[in-house]
């Protein structure tokens, strides 16, 4: 069964907005009118994974002979382009040593882990399901 045009439409409104809302969050709830709840992500979890990073958190490298590494670099990618930026001006290094270093590490990868599922509630509300 072959789509109509206003499907494609939505199906692509909604492809440009999950993109959006994973790539700065909060960013899905704004373009929904969602103010608040935008406002409110856009603030906390750009700042949760800065306190992961302030507290010699590591961003974990995609290493797939290292499965829970892996796992954790994949957690950290969902904050989106925050991820990028971080590693691009040298933070996320992780200080091993440091007696914060695990507490940024659950702050980094639960940033990440939480801005997915900002992305589902926002893609949830497009679909009217909420």
């Amino acid at each position: 069964m072959r789509a109509t045009a206003a499907e494609e439409t939505q199906t692509g409104g909604l492809v440009l907005l999950v993109l959006a809302s994973w790539a700065v969050p909060g960013a899905g709830h704004l373009w929904l009118g969602r103010r608040s709840k935008g406002l409110v992500f856009l603030i906390a979890l750009p700042a949760m994974f800065a306190f992961g990073l302030a507290l010699s958190g590591r961003i974990f490298p995609f290493d797939l002979s290292e499965p829970l590494a892996a796992l954790a670099a994949l957690a950290d990618l969902g904050i989106g382009l925050i991820y990028f930026a971080a590693g691009a001006l040298g933070y996320g290094a992780g200080q091993v040593r440091a007696v914060t270093y695990e507490y940024g590490n659950a702050f980094l990868i639960v940033a990440g882990l939480l801005n997915s599922l900002v992305v589902i509630d926002a893609c949830d509300i497009a679909k009217g399901r909420k």
